[in-house]
C-alpha cells in the first residue's frame, strides 16, 4: 500500500500558538520504516528554537492565562480537545501507522482510545485534587497544597507517540503548567496535528509548544535551559542518564524518566492445561508493536516441567502472526523502526546463535522487496539469563525462553536484571500469585494476562527503568507539581 502524508499536515515547529519555521530554516526528512521512502521534512528546531518555546511558555505561565484559570475551566478545555482527538482518529492513526511503522488498527483502536481515556481521566482529575491541612495546634493553620511546577519539558518516544504524549501531556496541563515537547524526530507528526487541535479546544497561547529536532540538539537544549522546572523523559536508559547529567549542569531541574525494560513472564505448572491460551497471550505481549515497547514480555520464564509444550505452543501462536505493510488491516506486526535497529537485532540474534542458542522461529529478515526493515517474530531457546540476548533491550520482535525448577529460581530470574519495568506471572495459584508478585521487583506486575494498567494507576519502573517520578494515576500529579506550605500564625 502507498505511504504518503496529508497534504495539510504540519510539519513546522508551533511556538506560541503559532506555526513557524526553525530560525535558521533547518529540517529534517523523515521516512517511512514499511518501505524505506520519505514521508516529509519537518522543521528541525535547535537552541533558538528550544528558548523561544520555553519563553513563551513561561510568559504564558507568569500571566495566568492557564495555570490562574479555575481548575473546572481548565477541565472543560481538555475534555474539549479529548473528544478533537476522538473526532479525529483516523487522521492522527494513519499519522502514527506510516510514520512510526505500527499497524493501523492498532493506533485506531489501541493507541488512539488510550490518549483519549487518558486525557478524559485527568481532565476530570483537574478539580478533584485537594490540598490539606495539617494539625498545627490552636495557635496557627498550616495549609499544604500542590502548585504547578511551571514550564515541563516532555521529550516523548516514536513508538507510541500520541499516546504517550498524551500521558506526559494530560496531567501538565491538568495541573496548570505549561509545556515545551520535544517529539522523536522519528515521529513527530502527531503531535504537531495534536498542537493544532489544542488552539481548537481552546488552550491559549504559548501554554503548549512543540519543537521538533533531533534529541542532540533540541533534547539537550530543552534538558539544559534554565528556565524549565521538570523534564518527563520516556525512551531509553542511555538517554535517560544524559537527562541527568543535563539537570544536574543546569538548574538541577526535577527529572523524570521512564526508561527501558526486560520484562519477564513467568508461566508456572499450575497453568499447564492452558498452555495455547497462555502461549498467545505470551507471544502478543513479546510482539505487539514488533516489540518495540518498554514492558514488551521479551523473557519467558517456565517451569521446566512445561517448557516443552510452552516452547511448542509459541512457535504455534508464532506462526499464526501476520507480519506485514502496516496499512493492511491483516498485519498485526509491522517493520522496526529503521535499518539500523534492523541490523542490531539481527546481529544480537547471529550472536546468540553462535553461542549455542536454538532459534526455533524467526530470526531472520522478511518481505525485503518492500524495502522497509521487517523481521521475523523470533523466539530463542537454550539460552541463560546472563546471556547478552537475555539481558540487553533489543526493541524488536525477540522472546527468549528459560526454564526454572522452583518458585524461588523463577524469582530468582525474574530479577537478575538491571532493569525493573515490567512483569507477568501466570498461576491458578492465588497464595502463589501473591508471593510472587509482591517478590517481583518491578513497577506493574500483572496476573494471569499481560497488562500495563491504565490511566488510573501509576505507571513507571525500578532499577534502571525508571526515576524521579509516574507517569498514570494521581500520582502524575506529583512530578508536575510543588509542595507549598503556608504557616498562619492566628494573633
Amino acid at each position: 500500500m502507498p505511504t504518503h502524508v496529508p497534504a495539510n499536515t504540519p510539519t513546522q515547529l508551533f511556538i506560541d500558538g503559532t506555526f513557524v519555521d526553525a530560525s535558521d530554516g533547518a529540517t529534517i526528512e523523515t521516512s517511512a520504516p514499511s518501505s524505506g521512502e520519505p514521508l516529509a521534512r519537518i522543521a528541525s528546531g535547535g537552541d533558538v528554537d528550544i528558548d523561544r518555546a520555553v519563553k513563551a511558555a513561561r510568559r504564558a505561565f507568569e500571566r495566568g492565562v492557564w495555570s490562574q484559570r479555575p481548575p473546572s475551566d481548565r477541565k472543560a478545555v481538555l475534555l474539549g480537545l479529548a473528544e478533537l482527538i476522538e473526532q479525529h482518529t483516523a487522521e492522527l492513526a494513519l499519522l502514527d501507522a506510516i510514520e512510526a511503522g505500527k499497524p493501523i488498527v492498532d493506533c485506531e483502536e489501541g493507541d488512539l482510545p488510550d490518549a483519549v481515556a487518558t486525557f478524559r481521566w485527568f481532565a476530570e482529575a483537574t478539580d478533584k485534587v485537594f490540598g490539606k491541612v495539617a494539625p498545627s495546634g490552636p495557635d496557627h493553620l498550616a495549609l499544604v497544597v500542590r502548585e504547578p511546577v511551571g514550564v515541563v519539558g516532555a521529550v516523548v518516544p516514536w513508538n507510541f507517540p500520541i499516546a504517550t504524549l498524551a500521558m506526559k501531556l494530560a496531567p501538565a496541563l491538568a495541573a496548570g503548567n505549561s509545556v515545551v515537547v520535544k517529539p522523536s524526530e522519528l515521529a513527530s507528526l502527531s503531535a504537531l496535528r495534536l498542537a493544532e487541535l489544542s488552539v481548537e479546544a481552546g488552550l491559549p497561547a504559548g501554554v503548549l509548544n512543540v519543537v521538533t529536532g533531533t534529541g542532540v540538539v533540541a533534547g539537550r537544549a530543552l534538558g539544559m535551559h534554565p528556565d524549565v522546572d521538570v523534564i518527563s523523559f520516556t525512551g531509553s536508559t542511555r538517554v535517560g542518564r544524559e537527562f541527568l547529567r543535563y539537570s544536574a549542569d543546569s538548574n538541577l531541574k526535577h527529572i523524570a524518566l521512564e526508561l527501558g525494560g526486560k520484562s519477564p513472564q513467568i508461566v508456572t505448572y499450575s497453568v499447564r492445561d492452558e498452555i495455547t491460551e497462555v502461549a498467545r497471550d505470551l507471544a502478543e505481549a513479546a510482539f505487539w508493536n514488533a516489540g518495540q515497547n518498554c514492558t514488551a514480555g521479551s523473557r519467558v520464564l517456565v517451569d521446566n516441567r512445561i517448557k516443552h509444550d510452552l516452547v511448542r505452543a509459541l512457535v504455534d501462536a508464532t506462526d499464526d502472526i501476520a507480519v506485514g505493510d502496516p496499512l493492511d488491516r491483516e498485519t498485526a506486526v509491522g517493520p522496526v523502526i529503521h535499518e539500523h535497529a534492523l541490523t542490531n537485532i539481527l546481529a544480537a540474534i547471529d550472536h546468540a546463535r553462535s553461542n549455542g542458542a536454538d532459534v526455533v522461529a524467526g530470526g531472520c529478515r522478511i518481505l525485503p522487496e518492500s524495502g522497509g526493515s521487517y523481521i521475523a517474530p523470533t523466539i530463542v531457546t537454550d539460552v541463560r539469563n546472563d546471556d547478552p540476548i537475555a539481558r540487553t533491550e533489543l526493541f524488536g520482535p525477540v522472546v527468549v525462553v528459560i526454564g526454572f525448577d522452583s518458585e524461588e529460581e523463577a524469582i530468582a530470574l525474574a530479577n537478575d536484571t538491571d532493569y525493573g519495568l515490567a512483569a507477568t506471572i501466570w498461576t491458578r495459584d492465588v497464595s502463589q500469585s501473591i508471593r510472587m508478585s509482591r517478590s517481583v521487583r518491578a513497577g506493574t506486575v500483572a496476573v494471569n494476562g499481560y497488562s500495563e494498567g491504565d490511566a488510573s494507576t501509576p505507571f513507571g519502573g525500578w532499577k534502571s527503568s525508571g526515576f524521579g517520578g509516574r507517569d498514570n494515576g494521581l500520582e502524575a500529579f506529583e512530578q508536575y507539581t510543588e509542595l507549598k506550605t503556608t504557616w498562619i500564625n492566628l494573633v
